[in-house]
């Protein structure tokens, strides 16, 4: 048929490659989806050893740059390990995931990831599909975020650390730019848009900065010890290497997410460190919230990338009592 889904043919390791050791508790394994536009993705797959009948599901992605072989992975192994089953999927575009061009993002198709994940779960034999969430880490969770806005079929959703990159993309952090300063912005990413066409490829914007200036603020220099150390470096996540192509912000810019996360009627936990530099982020969506069913935890003492990886900052527990409280 015309309109029938294909699904790309992915090249994807066998290995071991995660930045976190393999769990014996968990059942590992690689499988593949397509979303709405055609793109296929990549997911680790984790479910609990010995499950059986129709299990609680959780879709999980992100950070923003980053690949399933890193916190999302270790987000799903864990909840997998509590019960439920979850997939760490690549996002359009990055890791093993396909879509043309690589490392570019996209307010619309980051959003559709989520969804498409929960297409996937939807239909699979041993989950339950009125018992499926979403969890989103970093710019990841503001996709999560606003893929609940448009998709009554997720039950529950966390945001760990959220940004929400349509906003830090348009407007800077801590909303510090100018109309002004915006269209000197646009002036550069389109004038790279022509060099791009006019040389056959896509500039890409370097990643976390290397080497790490003395001055670096301190949110940059954690992300350097994540994403550059052995603690997170991995070869396929553009933080770690190469980065995003340099135009890929500008639909981020035009474009903003959340615009109806009011109409959340869904559940909703937001997770953030005390001491991160984007925690305004969180706090700011979650005023903009309704009903009495949304929660916001702050983590006394951690930082942004705390969030990403360490699993005694990590409020587990409480992500495991509120999704077996609300996927139930």
């Amino acid at each position: 048929m015309e309109n029938s889904i294909k699904i790309e043919k992915l090249h994807l390791t066998k290995k071991w490659d995660k930045v976190f050791p393999q769990s014996d508790k968990v059942d590992h394994s690689k499988v593949t989806f397509v979303n709405r536009y055609g793109i296929t993705l990549a997911a680790d797959i984790y479910k609990p050893k010995n499950a059986s009948g129709k299990l609680p599901a959780l879709a999980v992605s992100g950070p923003f740059g980053a690949v399933k072989e890193q916190s999302s992975g270790l987000y799903a192994q864990t909840m997998a390990q509590r019960g439920f089953l979850a997939i760490a999927f690549d996002p359009s575009f990055t890791g093993e995931s396909g879509g043309q061009p690589r490392f570019v993002a996209s307010p619309d198709i980051n959003t559709e990831d989520f969804c498409a994940a929960v297409d996937y779960l939807s239909c699979r034999d041993d989950v339950d599909p009125e018992r499926i969430g979403l969890i989103g880490i970093c710019g990841f969770g503001g996709f999560a975020l606003n893929a609940a806005a448009i998709d009554t079929r997720v039950k529950a959703t966390v945001t760990s650390t959220m940004y929400n990159m349509t906003r830090v993309s348009a407007n800077g952090y801590f909303d510090s730019m100018d109309a002004d300063v915006r269209h000197e912005l646009r002036k550069q990413l389109n004038a790279q848009r022509t060099k791009d066409y006019k040389q056959g490829y896509y500039d890409r914007d370097g990643g976390v900065v290397d080497p790490l200036p003395d001055d670096a603020p301190q949110f940059v220099k954690d992300y350097y010890a994540y994403y550059k150390s052995p603690r997170g470096y991995h070869e396929r996540s553009g933080n770690s290497t190469m980065g995003w192509n340099k135009t890929s912000a500008l639909s981020l810019i035009n474009m903003p997410i959340l615009q109806y996360s009011d109409e959340i009627r869904s559940v909703v936990l937001m997770i953030h460190g005390e001491k991160a530099h984007s925690r305004y982020f969180s706090e700011d969506e979650f005023k903009k919230l309704k009903g009495d069913n949304k929660q916001l935890l702050i983590v006394p003492g951690a930082n942004h990338t705390d969030l990403y990886d360490r699993t005694d900052v990590i409020p587990f527990d409480k992500i495991e009592a509120f999704f077996h409280e609300y996927l139930k």
